[in-house]
């Protein structure tokens, strides 16, 4: 008997009559556009590439040993198990037919859609220089923090055995480009590694000796944080032995290698933190984007000039109070929680999705050890206190009880300890 070809449509249930929403990603956005879908009139389809959320904002922590993979992940599925209004596909989506108004799979099929929403984040921009992401990766993976944590740690391992002292400095020298707050903070982290962790964990070398380098195109560290923060950042960073080069452009990165403001530096690891971009979506619609190649939405999150379909979250550009949202998970998440239950509303003959309006939380970044920047609004803080704070806004973002306690737990165990259990090179 020949074996019956399989269907190129991948909806995984009847849609019955129901308007069928789809959403591309499963972040911050996307997982909150879906939750406030759920148990609504519409047939709600969840594509991503991964099967789980992974909570970005703590990757650094990945990469620097202080967190496993799994204590920052969630499978969607478990998520949005309760809901039975909402499927979960596991695959990647390479493009639209818009005149079908179908989701094209890289498997060659796809999957049909009355409204879309895309969320599909944003990759790191390397300015034109694509090919320095082989030598300096950023922080957007699972991948890409195990293995900027397996070159650390490499590193030291290798300089354990080198007997040149030269090699040694090499093997022990970390540089980190970006002075946002993924640099800061990772830059940070690693000071906080050599000379706490490690410290005592070698007999030939002293980590306390690595020099950690964050390069910084422009004047000053955290350039969107209010002053006198960004100077704060500073200090702390540079009395925690990390060597900050402001107004120092970047040249080329090679392997181990990098050239910036005209000096020829040998790094075993170099770690990008620079800028991002709009993600794949941007790229699947005809539709007007910012600098940063992310989308111009409309105010109710439209993409202008489509039918039906909606934008959210790094991918998104949206100005509020004469300037762009910033791309942070706040943001995506109070999009994505706004446009489901407007498209909830409007899915039960309520009026159309009504304009975006942020609400802002504060924006916070930690520097190391009991210090970290906040500011909302006229009110800045930094030191312990925006420290906890900073602690309190991240537990609370991360989804699932068990993923809080278990963070928290391991939070207080290093900082009582100084121990970092996920030292793995794999």
């Amino acid at each position: 008997m020949a074996k019956r070809q399989q269907s190129a449509d991948r909806t995984p249930a009847p849609l019955d009559g129901q308007p069928h929403v789809v959403i591309v990603g499963a972040g911050f956005g996307g997982l909150a556009c879906a939750y406030a879908l759920g148990g609504s009139a519409a047939r709600v389809t969840v594509v991503d590439r991964r099967n789980y959320n992974l909570f970005v904002p703590l990757l650094y922590q990945v990469a620097t040993a202080a967190l496993s993979p799994a204590d920052i992940a969630t499978p969607i599925r478990r998520v949005l198990a309760r809901f039975k209004n909402i499927d979960v596909i596991m695959a990647e989506v390479v493009g639209l037919d818009l005149k079908a108004k179908r989701v094209r799979l890289a498997d060659k099929g796809h999957v049909p859609f009355d409204i879309l929403v895309l969320a599909t984040g944003s990759v790191y921009n390397y300015f034109g220089h694509e090919d320095w992401a082989r030598n300096a990766p950023g922080l957007k993976t699972i991948d890409n923090a195990r293995s900027i944590r397996g070159r650390i740690l490499q590193a030291f391992e290798d300089a354990e055995k080198a007997g040149d002292p030269d090699r040694q400095a090499e093997l022990m020298t970390v540089a980190i480009v970006g002075g946002g707050p993924t640099g800061v903070e990772i830059a940070g982290a690693i000071s906080e590694l050599a000379r706490h962790s490690l410290a005592s964990d070698f007999q030939r070398i002293d980590p306390e000796r690595a020099r950690i380098l964050l390069i910084e195109a422009g004047p000053k560290l955290l350039a969107h944080f209010p002053d006198p923060l960004p100077a704060y950042a500073l200090k702390t960073l540079q009395s925690a032995g990390v060597e900050v080069r402001l107004n120092t452009k970047v040249e080329a990165i090679e392997p181990a290698a990098i050239r910036a403001g005209g000096e020829h530096i040998r790094a075993a690891t170099i770690v990008w933190g620079a800028g991002i971009r709009g993600g794949d979506g941007a790229g699947w619609v005809k539709a007007p984007a910012d600098h940063a190649g992310r989308i111009r939405v409309a105010p109710d999150l439209s993409v202008p000039g489509t039918d039906g379909i909606y934008a959210l979250g790094d991918l998104a550009s949206l100005d509020q109070d004469g300037k762009p949202l910033p791309a942070l998970a706040q943001v995506a998440k109070q999009q994505g929680r706004h446009l489901g239950r407007a498209l909830r509303r409007s899915l039960d003959h309520g009026p159309p999705p009504p304009a975006f309006h942020f609400h802002d939380r504060g924006d916070t970044a930690v520097i190391g050890r009991h210090a970290a920047v906040y500011s909302i609004g006229r009110l800045q803080m930094a030191g312990l206190l925006a420290w906890l704070l900073w602690a309190l806004v991240h537990v609370f973002l991360l989804i699932g009880v068990d993923k809080r306690m278990l963070v928290v737990t391991q939070w207080a165990w290093r900082y009582l300890t100084n121990e970092r259990g996920a030292r793995l090179i794999d």
